[in-house]
């Protein structure tokens, strides 16, 4: 996986609240660092299924984070001013709102009146998962309805943007314990 520079310096100006930062160095070029083996694996996972643009978003911002604190030589300082629980609760009026619209993490950012880096934080704090894993469960939620109808999970899937019937399938699973298929069998 490339990261291009331009990608990185974008990154890391959006965490440091809009300032813009030089490109940090690295002194070798492979290191033992489970947090950012974890953080590349996701975002290596969200783009080979086909994860939407926030999903992909945010684990990109976690991979550069990750690879500053774990591998930089001098560490730039992340942190922004905190964006409260108002930025939070912005963004996810924006979410239940637009919860079938594939939103950006820039998008949500306007919507909260702060930085991506911030939001993240805040939704985090206020909510206790990413704006993503939100957008999810409104989803999940909708094809459940849709399900509960008689609508067959691959056209609820279709209606409630997720990727393909086996994307709905897993997180239904993971979620309900069941798959959409018996859960249609059983609500009908």
């Amino acid at each position: 996986m490339h990261l291009h520079p331009s990608l990185v310096r974008e990154v890391l100006a959006d965490a440091a609240g809009g300032r813009e930062r030089g490109l940090p160095l690295f002194d070798r070029p492979v290191r033992y660092a489970p947090v950012l083996a974890r953080a590349l694996l996701g975002l290596h996972h969200a783009l080979v299924a086909g994860a939407g643009t926030l999903v992909r978003e945010e684990r990109l911002s976690s991979v550069v984070t990750a690879l500053v604190r774990e591998a930089a030589t001098v560490r730039p300082r992340l942190r922004t001013a905190p964006a409260g629980g108002a930025a939070a609760r912005r963004a996810k009026a924006l979410l239940d709102e637009a919860w079938d619209r594939d939103l950006g993490a820039d998008a949500l950012a306007r919507a909260a009146g702060c930085s991506r880096y911030a939001l993240y934080r805040a939704f985090r704090a206020e909510y206790g998962m990413p704006p993503s894993d939100y957008q999810r469960l409104l989803r999940l939620r909708a094809a459940r309805r849709l399900l509960a109808t008689g609508t067959t999970p691959a056209e609820a899937a279709t209606s409630c943007g997720f990727a393909d019937q086996p994307h709905l399938t897993r997180w239904f699973t993971r979620v309900y314990g069941i798959t959409p298929a018996t859960y249609r069998r059983a609500a009908g």
